[in-house]
């Protein structure tokens, strides 16, 4: 009694999610924190698992299966996937080794046959193809696995080959629940870090086992793994196109019901209807009976009765609109601008277009630097370490550099599983993105060296190429052309003579031999001065 008195009688306390003001308790709620009758059905599938237990083995194969089949047969799935992959990879990355100071020819020399050896090593293994299905992978698969091995059959110096590996080869096939230091097929350290995996010896869904799967546990140093961590602590990746699953089923079933009611409406020739009233006028006729039509003959009908055709009403006016929409939001996910999901630029127009793609060029700059600290950097660091040794490269290093011989010993010795980091000055090229207008772009691109506002470097790179080849080798165009007497044609179509042979006469534009007047000609000297200087 007391204490029910003292309920009624005594000061409210603050507590959590209270404060008090002027006397008043004030209570902090969420909207999105209310569980009501409206949205607990909504909300009802929500839960506090981390992101290794939201991910469980038994949910990724559920959403890797369901993936691939949208992406088998859907054609907007592949579409989309398809072009993510050759806008994300084109036609591959192209080293620059940055070994040196840029004024030693020994150095020089070096990073010329590296980027060379590299670039025939990456040709004969297929590192383009095998990223492009890599990147697939990752967009139905959720994550993509690739192990570093060495095959002898290459026709090259450096017999480091890459195998591709699906995710569901990457577990491991005892009855073990994930704990801090393992994760479905994957051993961590005490900080999270991978030390080694667990692959299978053929894919579990394979259609003949005779016996019981068995796996191999490889260092993590040869195994790449390439996945988006959209959570803390998170080790196994989910399909990028995870949240458009529904929506690519949802516009397939529209589309097949839009054809289905126009077939239905198609399967009938025509119908008997009549206006009089029922037991009216009109002759008897069997109710839904009937009639077999023969092509090009007359046909009589029961007095009364008229003949009609169904109309189909399909596809309806909102039909277009509604897979505009859909499309838009399945390629949401993927930072994708409709225009490029659906392969259509029907209704863009220039600024619009641009601003779309900007973001999903940005996108794709940020999976590129992803892709290369998680899988080139790493492919570059075991092929360095084997063709120090195949190419003998030691002769050409320099002591001071930091291209040493510690360094290659290091990189050895994390070949070969150690901890020891080795920075080799390098970066990466990737092709670049056609503009919409070309010459726009290029007048953009002239302003802008004029101004000082970039750099040769930079608008080389937005095309992915190498600024100092590029440079080189127009400069030997230029000395070939002057060499055999060619115009060079210069900005806004002005034509510049080339220079003189040794032992010839300066060659003077419109016939003039001077800026002196001539005797015949009447023009004043300054005035063809300036003529010339015009052209």
């Amino acid at each position: 009694m007391l204490n029910w008195l003292k309920a009624i009688f005594q000061k409210p306390q603050p507590s959590g999610g209270q404060a008090e003001m002027g006397g008043r308790v004030v209570r902090a709620r969420y909207d999105s924190a209310q569980t009501t009758p409206d949205n607990a059905r909504h909300w009802q599938w929500a839960d506090y698992l981390s992101a290794n237990a939201s991910n469980r083995p038994e949910i990724r194969r559920v959403l890797r299966a369901r993936a691939r089949y949208e992406v088998a047969n859907n054609s907007y799935a592949r579409g989309i996937v398809l072009t993510l992959a050759n806008d994300v990879i084109g036609s591959g990355p192209r080293l620059q080794m940055l070994l040196g100071n840029g004024e030693n020819d020994d150095g020089e020399n070096l990073n010329g046959l590296i980027e060379r050896e590299f670039a025939a090593w990456a040709k004969e293994v297929d590192l383009a193809g095998k990223l492009r299905t890599m990147r697939m992978a990752k967009a139905q698969d959720g994550e993509a696995f690739a192990l570093m091995h060495t095959n002898l059959r290459l026709n090259h110096a450096v017999k480091l080959d890459l195998k591709l590996i699906e995710a569901d080869q990457v577990a491991t096939p005892l009855m073990q629940l994930p704990t801090p230091t393992f994760v479905d097929g994957i051993v961590l350290d005490l900080y999270g870090n991978p030390e080694s995996y667990h692959i299978l010896d053929r894919h579990p869904g394979d259609m003949v086992i005779l016996e019981p799967l068995g796996f191999h546990e490889f260092a993590a140093f040869w195994v790449l793994h390439w996945f988006r961590p959209d959570r803390p602590g998170q080790n196994r990746g989910l399909p990028d196109i995870l949240p458009a699953l529904p929506l690519f089923a949802q516009l397939r079933r529209y589309t097949l019901a839009v054809i289905a009611a126009a077939e239905t409406a198609a399967d009938w020739a025509g119908v008997l209807y009549t206006d009089a009233p029922a037991n009216g006028e009109a002759e008897a006729v069997e109710p839904m009976d009937i009639i077999d039509l023969e092509k090009r003959s007359m046909l009589t009908l029961p007095g009364g009765w008229k003949m009609g055709q169904v109309d189909a009403k399909q596809p309806t006016t909102t039909y277009g609109e509604f897979k505009h929409e859909i499309l838009n939001e399945i390629a949401r996910c993927l930072n994708m601008p409709f225009n490029i999901a659906a392969c259509n630029s029907a209704g863009y127009n220039y600024s619009s277009g641009r601003l779309d793609h900007q973001t999903y060029y940005k996108a794709i700059r940020v999976e590129q630097s992803h892709l290369e600290a998680t899988i080139l950097d790493r492919i570059l660091t075991a092929w360095l370490a084997e063709a120090t040794l195949a190419f003998g490269l030691q002769e050409h290093l320099d002591p001071a550099g930091r291209y040493s011989d510690a360094a290659l010993a290091r990189a050895k010795r994390k070949a070969l599983g150690g901890a020891d980091v080795v920075d080799f000055s390098h970066q990466w090229f990737w092709d670049g993105h056609e503009h919409v207008d070309p010459l726009k772009e290029s007048s953009a691109q002239a302003e802008r060296l004029a101004n000082n506002t970039t750099t040769l470097a930079t608008e080389y790179a937005r095309q992915g190429k190498d600024w100092e080849t590029e440079v080189r080798q127009r400069a030997k165009e230029v000395a070939l052309m002057k060499e055999l007497g060619l115009p060079l044609v210069a900005p806004k179509g002005a034509v510049i003579e080339p220079e003189p042979k040794p032992g010839e006469a300066p060659q003077v534009p419109n016939g003039d031999e001077g800026d002196e007047q001539d005797e015949g000609d009447s023009q004043p000297a300054g005035q063809r001065a300036g003529r010339q200087r015009a052209a």
